[in-house]
């Protein structure tokens, strides 16, 4: 499969296309959320696999299953991870409401870049239109499937878009997912955040810790990322 290569910090390879690719909130949300080394992990909604090649950079080297509807994405990660001998992570090219493996409620980390629209215009690109919209999976599905998937005190991280911030927590905690970090991010410390990182845990009480606002340039390039054509 025709493919261009992204570098990582630490020399870890990416294939993207022009339908499939990541940008910077996937970054910012897999350096969120890291893996301890030998956790079991799951990257929900992964597309080119982004968050579990960006773990596998920082050193997580546990199982990572990355669960994509998409086959032209999954294909990518595939690819990746045949080619760069990335043993422990597996594409899975499922639908995420129905997947319930085996190991169901064993997993220490689930991760989500999800679909951020509920309405407005949508791409006339399918793959573009599947990545933002809520199509084939709704903000509910995402948190049930990461309820199901975690064992009790497991951690969820997602990214998502202010806007929406109090759906977020409602749909967490419907689920037993307790919301315990959050941080916004923005372009300036005087202007509104664009995005917003949250990690829940599966189980636990109340308790909401506030971190500092993630301050980034629009468009900057993160964590040496850097894009090779090939």
């Amino acid at each position: 499969m025709d493919h261009k290569t992204e570098i990582l910090t630490n020399g870890t390879q990416v294939y993207c296309s022009d339908d499939h690719r990541f940008g910077t909130d996937a970054l910012l949300l897999a350096r969120f959320c890291p893996p301890h080394r030998a956790q079991r992990a799951v990257d929900l909604c992964s597309g080119c696999g982004i968050v579990s090649l960006e773990w596998h950079d920082g050193g997580h080297r546990g199982p990572c299953m990355a669960v994509e509807i998409a086959p032209e994405a999954s294909s990518l990660l595939a690819q990746t991870v045949l080619e760069n001998e990335l043993t422990h992570i597996t594409p899975i090219l499922t639908d995420l409401c129905s997947w319930k493996p085996e190991d169901a409620g064993l997993y220490d980390v689930v991760a989500c870049n999800p679909p951020y629209f509920t309405a407005g215009q949508q791409s006339t690109n399918s793959a573009r239109a599947t990545a933002r919209h809520e199509k084939e999976c709704s903000l509910d599905d995402v948190c049930r499937c990461a309820s199901r998937l975690l064992r009790d005190g497991g951690r969820f991280a997602m990214c998502h878009r202010p806007q929406r911030l109090a759906e977020v927590f409602a749909a967490l905690q419907a689920v037993r997912l307790e919301p315990k970090r959050l941080a916004m991010v923005k372009n300036k410390a005087d202007g509104a955040p664009w995005l917003f990182l949250v990690e829940a845990q599966k189980n636990r009480r109340p308790g909401l810790l506030v971190e500092p606002d993630i301050l980034i340039s629009a468009g900057a390039a993160l964590y040496g990322a850097a894009a090779k054509n090939k």
